[in-house]
């Protein structure tokens, strides 16, 4: 992606400097929605952590699991990420105030461990057959 690739020209609000507006690299869309949807069916003990927007991606929504196995996916607004709790029955929080759950941040050390093994294996395998 160039530098400038997230700037078109027009107008209207977010009109910037020589007519150039800045947009999101993406927005959320139904696969987005289906995508957390499903991860909350097909796994126990699910809660939403909804983060904010920021100037180039959309609010988005981490669905994390109770061992901590999780996923981001856009949503477009809060309220679209509340109704989406709602429609799962999972818990939705403000990622602000909450924070991320602690399971989370252990899934994300043990898979970092997990590359690090499977990377000395994969070298290991590559000496020996030298």
């Amino acid at each position: 992606m160039g530098l400038f690739s997230r700037w078109r020209r027009g107008g209207g609000s977010g009109v910037g400097a020589g007519g150039q507006r800045q947009v999101l690299d993406r927005e959320g869309g139904p696969a987005d929605l289906e995508h957390l949807r499903a991860f909350a069916k097909s796994r126990e003990g699910v809660a939403f952590y909804v983060e904010p927007e920021t100037t180039a991606t959309d609010t988005t929504v981490v669905a994390v699991a109770f061992d901590g196995e999780w996923t981001r996916r856009r949503v477009g607004t809060p309220r679209a990420a509340e109704k989406l709790a709602r429609s799962v029955k999972v818990a939705c929080h403000d990622v602000t105030v909450t924070g991320y759950p602690p399971e989370m941040r252990r899934w994300n050390a043990r898979a970092k461990a997990d590359r690090a093994a499977l990377e000395e294996m994969a070298q290991a395998e590559e000496d020996r057959n030298r």
